[in-house]
């Protein structure tokens, strides 16, 4: 009988131990796995963040909060402004775009491939981006909103206003130029009480020259498809933006129209790296 007692205390001692080892055990993988998870949205939190951190970047004051521009390149810029993610012309052979957050909203200037790339705008749009773009490119990208020269419209709370881009000067072989008008759009965006242009790829057309209260200009800069520096210095003295990026410039020489626009007090000619 005794013998039995002791064994019967002993099974009871053993299961006792097992269970507190059990709860003890699942709490530790339960630790482990909230440890892995956490671990798993820093290195995402940092990943993202360097890809970020490697483009250049500035902060343009508006009534409604800072806007925050990043240069990746070319013809590529992503604005951050009230919450929402805004990619001009994404490509990817300008940046690996799985690295960046979602995009609210996209704009493609024109159907040419170094502006519109179908796949980064796959891989950056989710059920609630929204897309602007050219007739031209809307092909290759579904569920888009077409803008033609002159259209306006307001999508998450930005008023953006379709403007004409397009050669006057500079053409093909044949006599065609390299972008028809009424093709290829520009557009302004408001952001509270700041305008900003991104020109796509145009020359200083009367549109341009004609255009007004621009707080931020970005101005393409490349032969034989956009313009001169001489080019770029003439609209910006017409239309007066604040401040000036020039834009898709190449290896166009930068400095030559910093030396244009030297007399120029009003424009803030800004140099990043948008080759």
């Amino acid at each position: 009988m005794d013998a039995e007692i002791v064994s019967r205390s002993c099974e009871t001692e053993v299961s006792s131990a097992f269970v507190t080892w059990e709860r003890n055990f699942s709490k530790e993988v339960s630790m482990l796995k909230l440890a892995f998870f956490v671990a798993m949205c820093l290195i995402g939190y940092v990943s993202q963040s360097s890809a970020q951190n490697k483009f250049q970047e500035d902060s343009i004051k508006t009534s409604r909060g800072d806007l925050r521009i990043t240069f990746i390149g070319h013809a590529s810029l992503i604005f951050d402004y009230a919450g929402k993610v805004i990619y001009i012309d994404p490509v990817n052979a300008q940046a690996d775009y799985s690295k960046f957050p979602k995009a609210d909203l996209i704009l493609i200037t024109h159907e040419h491939q170094d502006h519109l790339d179908p796949q980064a705008i796959q891989g950056l749009r989710n059920d609630k981006t929204r897309i602007i773009l050219n007739e031209a490119s809307a092909g290759q990208v579904p569920g888009g909103k077409v803008m033609k020269n002159g259209d306006s419209m307001e999508v998450n709370n930005l008023l953006i206003e379709a403007v004409p881009a397009y050669n006057i000067v500079n053409k093909r072989s044949d006599g065609a130029p390299f972008h028809p008008q009424g093709v290829g759009n520009g557009y302004i965006i408001t952001f509270g009480d700041k305008r900003v242009y991104i020109a796509g790829d145009t020359e200083n057309t009367p549109e341009m020259k004609a255009l007004k209260n621009i707080d931020v200009a970005f101005l393409p800069m490349n032969l034989p498809y956009t313009m001169t520096p001489e080019m770029v210095a003439d609209a910006a003295k017409a239309f007066q933006p604040k401040i000036l990026y020039p834009y898709h410039y190449g290896e166009t020489d930068t400095s030559k129209l910093i030396q244009l626009l030297m007399g120029e007090k009003n424009i803030d000619v800004r140099i990043r790296s948008m080759k």
